[in-house]
């Protein structure tokens, strides 16, 4: 119990050190206007996904959560399954990257319906590459990064749950 008490606040201290940072133009490692990092990862499919080959054309969102079918991760995911019409009008390639296996990857994307690529980061090159906290050494923070043609416009270091799809589309409608 005393285990429990100590992680949860950690992670309350985790939460206002990232909300803290959120409005910069910077997470530390990437820098709006950088080029997507080149880093592969497997899909819920098995499949390896190169992000930077996938996100050098048009928009590429790529969404980090701490742990798939938990109530905000499934809260943030759902929310870009329900505007998904919206987003793909928009030209938006969705990647959501988590450390959990593929197999739960898999298991996430078929019980919430997501139409969407999910990203297994088991060895953790993709929470690198982007610059992502974990928590507790397992757990990667909320955050959101948005590409145009491989270059990156828009972060959300302290990505929200249910309004995530909200957060791009208002993004989105402010681009050129």
């Amino acid at each position: 119990m005393k285990f429990l008490f100590t992680a949860l606040l950690l992670l309350a201290g985790l939460a206002t050190v990232v909300k803290a940072v959120s409005n910069q133009r910077s997470n530390g490692k990437l820098n709006i206007g950088d080029r997507i990092p080149v880093v592969t990862a497997e899909d819920q499919d098995q499949n390896l996904v190169n992000l930077a080959q996938a996100g050098s054309i048009g928009y590429t969102l790529v969404y980090f959560y701490p742990k798939a079918m938990t109530p905000g991760c499934t809260a943030q995911a759902c929310s870009l399954r329900d505007a998904y019409a919206d987003l793909q009008a928009k030209g938006v390639k969705i990647f959501g990257v988590s450390l959990d296996t593929v197999d739960s990857q898999k298991k996430f994307q078929q019980k919430e319906h997501l139409p969407f690529v999910l990203l297994s980061d088991r060895d953790k090159k993709v929470t690198s590459a982007f610059g992502v906290p974990l928590i507790l050494n397992s757990l990667a923070t909320r955050q959101a990064y948005l590409f145009k043609d491989g270059k990156l416009v828009w972060m959300d270091t302290h990505a929200s749950t249910d309004k995530q799809a909200r957060d791009v589309l208002d993004v989105l409608a402010q681009e050129p």
